[in-house]
């Protein structure tokens, strides 16, 4: 297995400050967990980095509020590991966030998602070795060469809405970052069953 997992690649331009909508934290927190529970958001141990992360649309139209990186590990988040992403821009691989912590490494891979539709509030990003294998180019899936976190993610992700279901069934297998999947949704409670619905059907 390669690991391409918690290292962020986009230019992060982080503003620490106070904690963001402890609210918000706490409407993620309750979809976290069973994800944490299911193994679909964690840490692996054996290289020290953590995966899987969650976010909503929060603040300003464009701002999203996500877990910040390397928090995979954290039984049970609190709004001090949250970080609320202000803006960015794509094409330039920038990304600009406030708060305790620095977004996560796929804030760039979320804020392509949100880019795809108004009408989209939360995405979902997991790790499953297994869901992974049984989905990969069964579900829409994104091409092999093409990491995440980058502005050809993006772009990607664009491809896929436009050309497959995944604008109806809101759920894609990252091909080119091993184990990992993601989902959308028009609240953070389908973009989780999207994810959740897949272990049902092993």
């Amino acid at each position: 297995m390669t690991i391409d997992e918690g290292y962020i690649k986009y230019q992060s331009h982080w503003s620490p400050g106070e904690a963001p909508s402890a609210a918000v934290a706490c409407q993620i927190e309750e979809t976290r967990r069973p994800l944490f529970e299911a193994g679909l958001i964690g840490h692996y141990e054996e290289h020290n980095v953590g995966f899987g992360n969650i976010s909503v649309r929060c603040g300003a139209p464009g701002q999203f509020l996500i877990t910040g990186t390397q928090t995979g590990h954290i039984e049970q988040t609190t709004e001090q590991h949250y970080s609320l992403v202000t803006s960015y821009d794509i094409a330039r691989n920038e990304v600009t966030c406030s708060g305790p912590v620095q977004a996560s490494s796929e804030a760039m891979t979320h804020a392509a998602i949100y880019e795809l539709d108004a009408a989209i509030a939360a995405v979902v990003h997991v790790h499953s070795r297994s869901l992974w294998d049984r989905h990969l180019n069964r579900l829409p899936t994104t091409n092999v060469d093409i990491g995440y976190g980058t502005p050809e993610m993006a772009q990607e992700f664009q491809r896929l809405y436009s050309e497959t279901v995944f604008c109806t069934q809101g759920i894609a297998v990252m091909g080119g970052h091993d184990e990992g999947l993601i989902s959308f949704g028009i609240s953070l409670q389908q973009a989780t069953i999207r994810i959740l619905s897949l272990l049902q059907n092993q």
